[in-house]
Parts: C-alpha cells; sequence; structure tokens
C-alpha cells in the first residue's frame, strides 16, 4: 500500500487523563466519578484506581521524548473536567493550576512540533455535579455545565489548540455507566453489584444529554472561537463492525444493520446529520427514548462539526432473536458472536477475548461510516494487545509482533478505504501511547450470568500500550511496535521507512 496516505495525514499516539496522570489529590484538581469508583469496596476494578496511575502528571517530559522518539505527528490526550473546575459547575471557582499544567502540556507537544489534539471528556465527571444534580442525568443542568468548562478551555488553550474533541464514545459512558454499570458510577438495575440506577430509561436520557453537551460546545466554539482561533472540532465514537451471522437469513441481515444502528447512530444522526434517533431505535424503545424539541435541531444544526473521529478495534457477527426484546435490551434484540454460522471466526484472537484482528471489516467500517454521514475521518484510536502480553515480563513483552502485524494490516485497510473506495481519512492514533490502567472493552454481555466486563474495569492487567509500562518502577520502555509505526507510515505516505 505504498502511497495510500496523503503527505500530510496525521498520525501519532492517545491517551487519557485518568489512565495516566494520576496526582488524584494534587494542585487542587477534584474528585471525579472514577475516583469514587475504583475505591468502591467490594472492588469494581480488581483494585486498581489512578491514584498513581503512569504518573504521568510529573513525567510528562520523558512520555513526550518517547513521542520524538517515535516520530509522532500529534498526540491525542484528553482533559480532567474536575483539574479545571474542581466542582464542575458553571459558577464554580476556576483552578489556575490545573489550567497551568494542561498550559505547559501544549507547550512541550509545541516545542517538539508534536500537534496538539485535546479530548474534552474522556468519561471522567466531576464527583461533585454527580452529587449535585445527578451529573449526566439532568439533561438541561449538565450541558450547561459543560458548555462552560468547554469555553475555559477554548479560552485558555485555543491559541495553541487546534484541534478539539468534545466527547469520547458516549456510547460507552452511557451503556456502560447507566445500564450495566460495569463503568463509573456504576449505575445498574441488572447488575446486583449496583445499589441504583434503571436500566431501562437511564441510559437514554444519558445518552441525550451527552448528544446536547455536544452540540453547545460545538456551536460554542463555531459562534465564539473558530474565526479567531481557526480551528477544528469534532466527537470521538466507538463501534464495531457487524456482519450477519448468517448472511442467507434476511433477518440477520438486518440485525447487523439494526446493531451498527444502536450503537452508532444513535449518536451519528444527531450530532452528524442533525436528525433524529435511528428509527429502529424509536421501535423499540417507544416513549424511553427522549424526544428532541425543536430548539434542539436548531442547536445541533448550529453545532455542525468538522469531523468524525472513529475508535475502532475488532467488528463481530450479528444474529437476529425471535420475540419482542426485553426492555434491559440496549443492542437492537440481537446477539454478538465472534464466528459466524460456518464457524469462521471473524479475525485472529488477541490478547482479550472480545478483540480480534478484523482489518478488512475495518475497511468496510470506514467506508459505511464515511458514506453514511459525510464527514472527514480521523481514527482517534485504533489497537490491541498481543497474546498472553499481561503475564510477559518486559523482555518478552517488547517483541510484540501481533502488535506489528495488527497495526500494518489496519493502515493496509485504511489506504484501501482511500483509494478503492474514496473514503476521506484525515489521520490515525494508536491506543495507547503506554500501557495504563485498563482498556477492556467487553462488547457482548452473558446477561443470564450477570458477566458484566467493561472498559476501565480491568484494572493494570490488559496491555494496549507501545510502550511497556512496569507498574512497580514506573520505568518505559518502548515495544517494537512504537520503534517501527514511524516506517508503517513514512511507507504509505511515499516517504522514506530507513529514515527511523
Amino acid at each position: 500500500m505504498s502511497g495510500s496516505l496523503p503527505p500530510d495525514f496525521e498520525w501519532g499516539f492517545a491517551t487519557a487523563s485518568y489512565q495516566i496522570e494520576g496526582a488524584a489529590n494534587e494542585d487542587g484538581r477534584g474528585q471525579s466519578i472514577w475516583d469514587t469508583f475504583c475505591h468502591l469496596e467490594p472492588t469494581r476494578t480488581k483494585g486498581a484506581n489512578g491514584d498513581i496511575a503512569c504518573d504521568h502528571y510529573h513525567r510528562f517530559e520523558e512520555d513526550f521524548d518517547l513521542l520524538s522518539r517515535y516520530g509522532a505527528k500529534a498526540y491525542r490526550f484528553s482533559i480532567s473536567w474536575s483539574r479545571i473546575i474542581p466542582l464542575g459547575g458553571r459558577n464554580d471557582p476556576v483552578n489556575e493550576a490545573g489550567i497551568a499544567f494542561y498550559s505547559k502540556l501544549i507547550d512541550s507537544l509545541l516545542a517538539r512540533g508534536i500537534t496538539p489534539w485535546v479530548t474534552l471528556y474522556h468519561w471522567d465527571l466531576p464527583q461533585a455535579i454527580h452529587d449535585r444534580y445527578g451529573g449526566w442525568l439532568n439533561v438541561e443542568e449538565s450541558q450547561l455545565d459543560f458548555e462552560r468548562y468547554a469555553q475555559i478551555c477554548y479560552e485558555r488553550f485555543g491559541d495553541r489548540v487546534k484541534n478539539w474533541i468534545t466527547l469520547n464514545e458516549p456510547w460507552i459512558v452511557s451503556i456502560f455507566g447507566y445500564a450495566t454499570g460495569g463503568n463509573a458510577p456504576g449505575r445498574s438495575s441488572i447488575n446486583p453489584q449496583s445499589t441504583e440506577g434503571d436500566t431501562t430509561t437511564e441510559p437514554w436520557v444519558v445518552g441525550k444529554a451527552l448528544i446536547m453537551s455536544h452540540a453547545r460546545a460545538v456551536a460554542l466554539y463555531n459562534r465564539k472561537f473558530r474565526a479567531s482561533q481557526n480551528g477544528k472540532i469534532g466527537i470521538s465514537l466507538n463501534g464495531d463492525y457487524y456482519e450477519p451471522w448468517d448472511g442467507q437469513d434476511e433477518r440477520d441481515r438486518q440485525a447487523a444493520e439494526r446493531r451498527m444502528q444502536f450503537h452508532i447512530g444513535w449518536f451519528a444522526n444527531p450530532v452528524c446529520l442533525a436528525q433524529d434517533y435511528p428509527q429502529c431505535m424509536r421501535e423499540q424503545l417507544g416513549g424511553r427514548l427522549p424526544r428532541f424539541t425543536e430548539s434542539d435541531f436548531a442547536l445541533l444544526r448550529e453545532g455542525d462539526m468538522d469531523f468524525y473521529g472513529m475508535n475502532y478495534y475488532t467488528s463481530q457477527f450479528a444474529r437476529h432473536r425471535d420475540g419482542p426484546a426485553p426492555e434491559t435490551d440496549f443492542m437492537g434484540n440481537v446477539d454478538e458472536l465472534q464466528e459466524n454460522k460456518q464457524g469462521v471466526s471473524v479475525g485472529e484472537k488477541s490478547g482479550v477475548h472480545w478483540l480480534r484482528s478484523a482489518p478488512e471489516l475495518f475497511r468496510k467500517h470506514l467506508t459505511r461510516v464515511y458514506r453514511t454521514y459525510g464527514k472527514p475521518i480521523y481514527i482517534t484510536e485504533n489497537g490491541c494487545p498481543c497474546p498472553g502480553e499481561e503475564k510477559m515480563a518486559c523482555e518478552e513483552a517488547v517483541n510484540d509482533t501481533y502488535r506489528i502485524q495488527y497495526f500494518g494490516d489496519h493502515l493496509n485497510a485504511v489506504g484501501r478505504a482511500r483509494i478503492e473506495d474514496g473514503s476521506d481519512i484525515k489521520g490515525y492514533f494508536a491506543w495507547s501511547l503506554m500501557d495504563n490502567l485498563g482498556k477492556c472493552f467487553s462488547s457482548y454481555f452473558e446477561i443470564f450470568e450477570l458477566i458484566l466486563l467493561s472498559e476501565w474495569s480491568d484494572g493494570y492487567g490488559v496491555r494496549f500500550g507501545v510502550t511497556f509500562t512496569d507498574y512497580s518502577t514506573l520505568d518505559r520502555t518502548p515495544k517494537q511496535s512504537a520503534l517501527l509505526l514511524k516506517g508503517m507510515f513514512d511507507e504509505r505516505m511515499g516517504g522514506d521507512p530507513s529514515s527511523e
């Protein structure tokens, strides 16, 4: 796929604040719902928490030296809302120490010639506003507080930050936080560990709060900051690609499309097209799915964004279910499977059960999203753990041949989607710069046994980083994939892979 990416293709690595920063109680930072969730007893996160994490707060210069060594052109990181506004609300005090920290990060990146990409919200809602009015469960209050938080970030960092992502994976926030209870704040009516929540209604309310918060943040940028700062803004949506379990069964073909509508269309229809939720969601959920008012649609139109951020890891097969969906269903009344009717796997197994390498379906996913929503795509997360990596010592783990193959195959898929399918794909961020606190999506649930596996709840087990983190010493050691990625991009962008 030599020459399949344009010379200005932007690539780099991604992280999230709570997963790497640490310094949870330093310099005026307020508590987030993840601080609370990670310290619950009995533990929901295998005893892990972000109090220290990778200590990026004190070691960011060392980490940025790695970015330079790896040849990264860009770096995606998230800002901790409660480090900027410890109590979270629009009338609460701003923490100048938090402003100073992120200002130093941005300046350090720019001094190295690395473009900063800032995610405003990567799951760590200030605990104070969750306690004050229910956080995302209050659609009106939460969007106003998020708008003010976004404004502060634009005002204080927008002279140097030209790439903004409003929200990371609102599907995960809504479903894992408020349907299964596997993520903070752990609300669920089907999880025996949860003491609060209603799986039948809360995720849909939270979804609307997130959609309208995104719209307000983008509309604000368009109205007050775009002309002077000349940046761009979008959202990062997760979602697998689904093939029918039985390709000859029309019900399974419909199930595959319905699953993608429940996964992606739920958010992409409103934020990309200023349209209502997919019709299949309306039909299944009825009055439990909140309505958009005319003023909501006006705000969504005002919040027209520049790009679609895609977080992609794997694909699956969808099989229809007979009979009506239970009220607790959030997947579109389908079964998710990793083998089809003929027993063919969707892809090669990785180091975590839910992720199999499916680059050909990644290509289909890219093309479907581009043709459906019409926005340029930045791949804001893509990566994997190697089989058995979580049990390996550093000396073995750095030889991450599975990850190297995964990256190469998925970059080829990007090239094919661009060249052969005509998809507008402008950038790629590998997840993640370093091993960190949990990266364990589970896209399917064994509801009857209530085995509810979730994202960050896997603690420090599964390793997604291109840098090995020794959690006892916090030493960082580059893996082979990190050192080879620049060559992969140089080759596909027409550069000289021998320059690394």
